[in-house]
């Protein structure tokens, strides 16, 4: 079995309600990860006994983040915080946030509406107004974006290869990027040195070469 440490490139962050998901779909999903070898990292990983902010970090740490939303997602706190975070990433374009909606609708997670939205609510009255208020920004964010849906009744194991191949997907994607913008700052770098060098060259052509003044001999006066 492979390690996966929390610095590896390209690491995923899994996003989700622990209770409801960790011992089925999100076992799949870790051992599809770990088959096709895509560095990850699930709080199981964690150390026993760290704070709980230390998955903030993690999420900092990754490059890319699925939100896993299921119908029971909204009932953490947890959850919400980190989605916050991951929502602030990817504003800065510095995180990737592939939306997985696990037997919820879109639109109930975006409107806050149904078994989702009754949860969300249950928890909105025990949180500040400025919590509840990054909180509804970040779902509406994330759920709006492209993501992945699974419905009762559909293959688990079919959907599971779907998110594997999407996940790659957006790996390369990124890797790709990387090695454009690599290219075009050693471009820029080779513009500015062949620009310095026409430069010295220009100033060598109008002025002639630099010569030193002869020495004055006293037996010359």
């Amino acid at each position: 079995m492979r390690v996966f440490f929390p610095t590896d490139a390209h690491q995923v962050f899994f996003n989700y309600r622990g209770e409801e998901l960790r011992y089925n779909f999100i076992s799949h999903l870790i051992d599809a990860f770990e088959r096709h070898q895509i560095d990850f990292f699930v709080d199981k990983y964690e150390e026993r006994g760290k704070d709980f902010k230390n998955l903030f970090v993690r999420i900092k740490e990754s490059r890319i983040a699925l939100a896993i939303f299921s119908t029971r997602y909204a009932e953490s706190s947890w959850c919400m915080d980190e989605l916050v975070k991951m929502k602030k990433l990817a504003d800065q374009g510095k995180l990737r946030v592939i939306p997985i909606f696990y037997k919820v609708k879109a639109q109930d997670v975006r409107g806050q509406e149904g078994e989702f939205g009754d949860n969300f609510w249950k928890l909105a009255k025990a949180s500040s107004g400025d919590q509840i208020k990054k909180w509804k920004e970040a779902l509406e964010c994330i759920s709006d974006k492209m993501g992945l849906s699974f419905r009762d009744k559909s293959s688990e194991a079919d959907f599971v290869k779907v998110i594997v191949k999407e996940v790659q997907r957006v790996i390369a994607t990124i890797g790709f990027e990387e090695e454009e913008n690599n290219f075009v700052v050693n471009g820029e770098s080779l513009r500015i040195a062949i620009s310095i060098i026409c430069l010295f060259q220009l100033n060598y052509q109008m002025l002639g070469p630099r010569h030193e003044p002869e020495a004055i001999v006293p037996g010359d006066l």
